[in-house]
């Protein structure tokens, strides 16, 4: 199983405060790479797996995931999740910006969002 990248999810309370932590985060040399609205990621310009989102909500599913795994073949892993047993907060699917994904809960209760980007 490849692993490309671990991203932080920041949950804001508000489209201010989304605004408030790009704008710190870009005094430390992040850059914004995307914006939905709803979720800002921030990327470093040298290094772009390294990453930081803020979501103000999570529009497609029941709750903002505490961190992305992004991963080569979401489908195996997500068979091997359920394989084990662990608890499944969202199902697997597609969605409309180019990502296939799931989330899964983690021992300590984090809720995390595991994706592959269809291609």
């Amino acid at each position: 199983m490849t692993i490309r990248r671990i991203v932080p999810n920041v949950q804001v309370g508000s489209e201010e405060a989304k605004t408030t932590n790009r704008d710190f985060y870009g005094l430390l040399g992040f850059e914004e790479a995307m914006d939905m609205g709803w979720v800002t990621t921030m990327t470093s310009p040298a290094n772009p797996t390294a990453q930081i989102s803020f979501f103000t909500e999570e529009r497609t599913a029941p709750v903002v995931p505490d961190l992305s795994v992004e991963v080569e073949d979401v489908d195996a892993v997500y068979a091997q999740v359920v394989a084990s047993g662990a608890e499944v907060v969202r199902e697997i699917r597609d969605e409309e910006w180019g990502v296939r994904r799931f989330f899964v809960r983690d021992p300590g209760g984090r809720v995390v969002n595991v994706l592959s980007h269809r291609g």
